[in-house]
């Protein structure tokens, strides 16, 4: 438990994530046509966004597009700097899709799942209408505008007191002037009024929404000096759907465990509302942040941006589907990061590839956690650097002929029965499931038959495939779990404790028998 990690520490002193503060507020117009001229404004920079995007997707620089006499001004009617903001926002849309590894040509502006539902035509009446309309004001109501401190504070969407009313003056772009009186009780309305009073630069994003204007006030603050880093350990981070509760590793520099504890956050499902929701995610991450400052450690969590939901936690079907539906998972690691970066807590993000994996198979049994704990003290492990060696256990069992012959006869066999039931299934929707469970068995032959001859140590194994061709962590969970223990994610994980050591199978009836638990026609097993 004691080994050192392979690569030396980063240095602390990195760059650290810009935080951002801001109010959302609503728009009234006391002119009819201003709020008009607003909306044909914010139409024609929506339209200018998309132009500016299909440019950069053919190699145009961001100078050219945003030039007086280039088209965004020419015929869209917007002066340089809503120019040069829409081809900001285009680029953000671009990068993000490149980092979501989606194809950048396939972006649909005004979201993918209204549009997606408009092809189906499935809707007629008032739901259709509202549908539409709520397809155009995400395609057509956006209007951005950056802060400029030269400038005052943003010189195209300028805040301004008058007679103790907060308003905003919004640049047509023709020279011309729409008024807004500015409606908001939010609690960083002071913070907004001291920037406009400091002439300090604040960034504004209008949106519609139900045929309203809404706008939000963003501005960068400077974040708190670093209070604790992980030069003195880690707080790991794991959130599951099922059991609903947040997992807590504390991790030293060393690699070992100092202290766990597990939150529930079943008190957020029996929030009444959404801002009784919001209250419940704030505490649970003061009690986190407070805990990392106890310890005077960072905070370790997993970077979730990829990552489907739905595969957090053991589970499927209907009961299941409706507990990821809640999971507050993201949100959650918004107020735990920002308040982190308020109180001085240094946050480190990892890569959340196979972090539950290897915890269910090493540190679970190897020290009697349950799998979410062990899960979070792996994203502790990774944040300090430390590398997640194989167990000769486990490269022993893996080199094991008999045993990778034996799991692969057991999801032959899988397979086999569930086509029978999938050919006797009179329900369509129960055969689309026996199809899928067919198609995963397929895939567990198939990761299996990729790992050849001997798996050596892997001991890069979390950073993709390994000179022999598979994932040996994966193709263990492939192994082990519902072969020998009757479940795809089981919650008593102590019987691989002998394996983990010795690589010891072979104890279970024989080797070549059904383990307990295990064999495809076992009464016993429990998918999902």
């Amino acid at each position: 438990m004691k080994a050192k990690p392979k690569a030396t520490h980063k240095r602390t002193s990195q760059k650290r994530a810009k935080a951002f503060t801001g109010v959302h507020a609503l728009l009234l117009f006391p002119s009819g046509e201003d709020h008009k001229a607003t909306l044909d404004l914010m139409r024609r920079f929506s339209a200018g966004v998309r132009y500016a995007y299909n440019r950069l997707l053919e190699g145009q620089p961001r100078e050219e597009l945003k030039r007086q006499d280039s088209p965004l001004c020419a015929f869209f009617g917007l002066n340089t700097r809503y120019a040069d903001d829409a081809v900001l926002k285009a680029k953000a849309t671009l990068d993000s899709a490149k980092e979501l590894g989606e194809n950048p040509r396939k972006v649909v502006f005004g979201g993918r799942g209204l549009f997606d539902q408009l092809k189906r035509r499935h809707l007629s009446g008032k739901p259709l209408k509202r549908l539409k309309r709520e397809w155009r004001e995400k395609r057509q109501g956006l209007l951005y505008s950056r802060g400029d401190k030269t400038k005052g504070g943003n010189l195209n969407l300028k805040l301004f007191v008058r007679d103790g009313v907060l308003q905003l003056r919004i640049n047509l772009g023709d020279g011309s002037y729409a008024h807004a009186l500015v409606k908001t009780s939010h609690p960083n309305l002071s913070a907004l009024v001291e920037r406009i009073h400091a002439s300090l630069p604040y960034n504004v994003e209008l949106s519609l929404k139900d045929g309203k204007i809404y706008a939000a006030f963003t501005w960068e603050e400077e974040p708190a000096p670093l209070m604790t880093t992980k030069e003195n350990g880690v707080l790991g981070i794991d959130l599951n759907a099922d059991p609903y509760h947040l997992a807590l590793a504390v991790v030293g520099p060393d690699g070992n465990l100092r202290k766990h504890l597990t939150l529930s956050l079943e008190e957020v499902d029996r929030a009444p509302n959404k801002g009784a929701k919001e209250l419940v995610l704030w505490k649970v991450a003061h009690e986190v942040v407070s805990l990392a400052l106890e310890h005077g450690v960072a905070i370790a969590t997993e970077r979730l941006r990829h990552l489907p939901k739905g595969r957090k936690g053991d589970g499927s079907g209907r009961t299941f589907r409706r507990k990821a539906h809640r999971f507050a998972y993201a949100s959650l690691l918004r107020k735990v990061h920002s308040l982190a970066r308020k109180r001085g807590v240094q946050v480190v993000e990892v890569n959340p590839q196979d972090t539950s994996t290897i915890g269910m198979l090493k540190y679970a049994p190897q020290l009697s956690l349950s799998k979410d704990v062990a899960a979070a003290y792996v994203i502790g492990r990774r944040a300090l650097g430390f590398k997640e060696k194989l167990p000769k256990g486990y490269g022993k069992l893996l080199r094991d002929e008999r045993f990778r012959g034996h799991v692969q006869g057991f999801y032959a066999s899988r397979v086999q029965e569930l086509c029978a039931k999938r050919s006797a299934e009179p329900n369509p929707y129960l055969r689309r499931r026996l199809s899928r469970e067919i198609g995963k068995a397929k895939r567990h032959l198939s990761l299996l038959s990729s790992l050849q001859g001997s798996p050596g140590s892997q001991e890069g194994s979390t950073e993709g495939r390994n000179l022999l061709g598979g994932n040996p962590w994966r193709v263990l969970r492939v192994g082990l779990f519902l072969p020998l223990l009757g479940r795809e994610v089981p919650r008593d994980l102590s019987p691989l404790k002998v394996i983990l050591h010795r690589g010891a199978w072979e104890g279970w009836k024989g080797g070549l028998g059904s383990p307990p638990g295990g064999g495809p026609k076992c009464a016993n097993v429990h998918f999902g």
